[in-house]
């Protein structure tokens, strides 16, 4: 079953390669070997029954993994879950989904459009979470998406992907603090989100995470090749909870924050 995992894992990983060739290099310039771990994988979907979390943990599931927790996110009319595998050296997935019923008509139709026109059979085949963009989406609509929520825009121009991959500082031989981390990242010329701080999080709420800006990369629109943020790069250290483990949740106020590493400039 592990094997499954990490080949699965592998497959998302080398597809989010593609449009974010900047984790390829801040993964070298951080790791002395088999020390990167993924604490955790994203992805974003909408609340419709046929795309639903549950429609993407399946796959999960089918793998051994369990539902872990839940979060809100108000502002940005987002629900989200998280789920984790027995093997803790296999990543965390974060899934989150729009919640669609709550923006204007005009995006709820383009919404509906795209997520009828999906293939079914598509939904349940093994490579779904990594197939990208299965649909025709036209430059105005994109715009009109982003107009209202920038997730949205981002999920109906690249599909099925990992939003972004995350490395585990906990398990980096180099680093300690996240602050090295992000020194270095910084040193290598990459830009960090500093939305809310470059730091999310504190040792009180036993996590801090940081993340640099999005990778742009061209997405073939209907009318036109446009090049827009793609994916980023996630940086997390974890603290012991009481009972001496490491805390292996979320923090909703957070995450928030690192949404807004897709941010067009």
């Amino acid at each position: 079953m592990t094997a499954q995992v990490s080949e699965l894992f592998n497959n998302i990983w080398n597809n989010y390669l593609e449009v974010t060739p900047s984790a390829k290099r801040i993964h070298e310039i951080l790791g002395s070997g088999d020390d990167v771990i993924n604490d955790h994988v994203a992805y974003r979907t909408f609340n419709l029954k046929k795309v639903g979390i549950e429609k993407l943990a399946q796959h999960l599931i089918a793998l051994g993994y369990t539902e872990c927790g839940e979060y809100h996110f108000e502002a940005k009319k987002l629900y989200a879950k998280h789920y984790e595998h027995a093997d803790k050296t296999m990543p965390k997935v974060f899934i989150s989904e729009l919640l669609v019923e709550k923006v204007s008509p005009a995006t709820q139709a383009i919404i509906h459009k795209i997520v009828e026109s999906i293939d079914e059979s598509l939904i349940s085949q093994q490579n779904f979470l990594y197939s990208g963009k299965t649909w025709d989406i036209s430059f105005a609509d994109y715009q009109t998406l982003l107009a209202e929520s920038e997730y949205a825009a981002w999920l109906c121009a690249w599909g099925y992907r990992a939003n972004h991959f995350t490395v585990s500082i906990n398990h980096l031989a180099q680093y300690e603090t996240i602050d090295a981390v992000n020194s270095t990242v910084k040193a290598g010329g990459f830009l960090l989100n500093t939305t809310g701080g470059e730091v999310k999080g504190d040792q009180q709420v036993k996590l801090e995470q940081s993340s640099t800006l999005a990778d742009k990369a061209l997405v073939q629109f209907t009318d036109q090749a446009v090049e827009i943020p793609s994916c980023f790069y996630e940086f997390a250290k974890r603290y012991p909870l009481e009972n001496g483990e490491l805390y292996s949740g979320f923090v909703a106020a957070s995450a928030d924050k690192i949404f807004e590493s897709t941010n067009a400039a």
